[in-house]
């Protein structure tokens, strides 16, 4: 296929660079890529092919022109006089190299830029490629019916702390969220309170809301028992203290459990209770080694993970990602990335979170995308990176380019005068999404509500009801919501006039 690529005279290098041998290069008589025109498009592809003037029937001899991904505009009708597809290439130059590697692959559009384009068409390349992974996968055992351990991907259990204490209604909308976020388990932590029948009620809710397997979280045999009597699929956790008690109610069952090493001890302790467990007649174990927070000797408890997996390859392994990230005060993010990393160097099957706290918000979503990622680098024997899935939110994996301070230019100052708009003030805040990220924007004037997802339609929609009268008023909305839909794009609090 032959592709021309057009651009302006700022961008004439990087594009040209970008592009190689895989497309010839139009420059624009523009300097700024994003303000071409058809108008500028056509004169500039005239100036270049005189004979289209000359000769009505001549052909342009290009398939495919790529126009930048930030140029508006519609260029249908000289798209049919050249008797040539049109389309919106990559926002930025230096994309174009990866873009003009699919242009045999991949019909690109006329509103939606090509960068946008290929990275949904290869996150959903790399889901189904995990999908087609998980359905082959071998795994040691299943806890329900999802695979464990083997080559299947680490399955994120998320916790709902005190889900003994909460009422009915509160658990199942705990409940509910983590599905929506993603959890593969559904882990209800008893309250050191608790009682058989509190027990029972939380296993029921969670049973009635979500069909994914449901652990109960706790050490005391009673409990325990209860919640084998009334029907869980897996159980945290044995240790010598109850090993004895529910170990033979274990015994023949299809329910799972995770043995722990008793408190204080090492390894050589999770060796003990995992072999009583088994002389017990427990069939399904996950094991513990637990992982220490940072500050207690987290590394120690990294190399107690490593020798265990070398010592039982074919054992699951339980890795309790919440003891770190709840306990450092740093962006959840970065660390669950990096301790999904090393879950799955040493060999870990579950991946456990209870995003308790405000910080750790978005721990499910985040480990199942770093599991997906780390699935996705095994099977190519590479680092986790360039997979179609990531979790850069914040940075970026590549920059765009700076500007150059000019020699001549006007300092900016903030203003000192405020003038109050005549037509009134408006009251911009966020109605957060209960599942997480999103939501909308609220803007109140007076008896007017507006709603909107973004701070573009919301301004337009101010704009359009003639709400707003002074410059710097709209300025001030347009800052003011845009912080606010940033806010929600990062489950982030907001309000107005606050630093972000």
């Amino acid at each position: 296929m032959k592709v021309l690529v057009a651009t302006g005279h700022l961008a004439e290098q990087t594009v040209r660079d970008s592009v190689g041998k895989n497309a010839d290069v139009l420059v624009v008589d523009t300097e700024i890529a994003a303000f071409i025109t058809p108008r500028k498009l056509m004169a500039a592809i005239k100036r270049d092919n005189p004979s289209l003037d000359a000769d009505s029937d001549s052909n342009l001899g290009y398939d495919l022109i790529f126009i930048p991904g930030l140029v508006s505009g519609d260029f249908s009708r000289i798209a049919s006089e050249l008797g040539c597809r049109i389309r919106l290439g990559p926002k930025h130059a230096y994309d174009l190299g990866f873009v003009l590697s699919f242009v045999d692959q991949l019909e690109f559009s006329t509103e939606i830029p090509a960068c946008e384009l290929l990275a949904d068409v290869r996150r959903e390349i790399a889901l189904e490629k995990i999908r087609e992974l998980e359905t082959l996968a071998v795994p040691v055992i299943a806890v329900s019916e999802l695979k464990i351990g083997g080559n299947s991907r680490m399955k994120v259990m998320a916790e709902v702390v005190d889900a003994t204490g909460l009422d009915s209604h509160t658990l199942s909308e705990r409940i509910e969220s983590f599905v929506r976020k993603g959890a593969d388990i559904i882990d209800l932590g008893a309250s050191l309170h608790a009682e058989p029948e509190d027990v029972d009620r939380a296993i029921r809710v969670a049973r009635s809301v979500t069909s994914l397997p449901v652990s109960i979280d706790t050490l005391d045999p009673e409990l325990l028992t209860q919640a084998l009597e009334t029907g869980v699929d897996l159980v945290l956790s044995l240790d010598s203290s109850n090993i004895s008690i529910i170990a033979p109610q274990l015994a023949g069952s299809n329910v799972a459990a995770v043995v722990l090493p008793n408190s204080g001890e090492g390894l050589d302790s999770l060796v003990r209770n995992i072999t009583e467990a088994r002389r017990l007649g427990v069939s399904k174990i996950i094991a513990d080694p637990v992982l220490d927070p940072i500050g207690h000797d987290i590394i120690g408890s990294i190399v107690r993970y490593s020798k265990f997996h070398e010592m039982f390859p074919d054992v699951p392994v339980f890795f309790g990602v919440g003891n770190v990230t709840e306990l450092v005060d740093a962006d959840s993010t970065g660390v669950n990335a990096t301790l999904c990393g090393i879950a799955a160097d040493v060999g870990a099957s579950i991946l456990f979170t209870p995003e308790y706290s405000n910080k750790t918000q978005g721990s499910i979503d985040e480990l199942k995308k770093a599991s997906q990622m780390m699935m996705l680098a095994k099977e190519r024997k590479s680092s986790p990176k360039d997979l179609g899935i990531d979790l850069i939110e914040i940075k970026e994996k590549r920059r765009r380019t700076d500007s150059a301070l000019p020699q001549d230019f006007v300092r900016a100052e903030k203003s000192k005068m405020w003038t109050l708009d005549p037509k009134g003030s408006i009251r911009i805040s966020i109605i957060p999404h209960r599942y997480g990220k999103g939501g909308c924007i609220l803007a109140e004037h007076g008896d007017t509500s507006i709603v909107g997802k973004t701070a573009r339609e919301i301004m337009d929609t101010i704009l359009d009801l003639d709400l707003v009268s002074r410059m710097e008023h709209a300025a001030y909305l347009g800052q003011e919501l845009k912080k606010a839909e940033i806010a929600l794009n990062f489950g982030r609090s907001y309000s107005q006039d606050d630093d972000f």
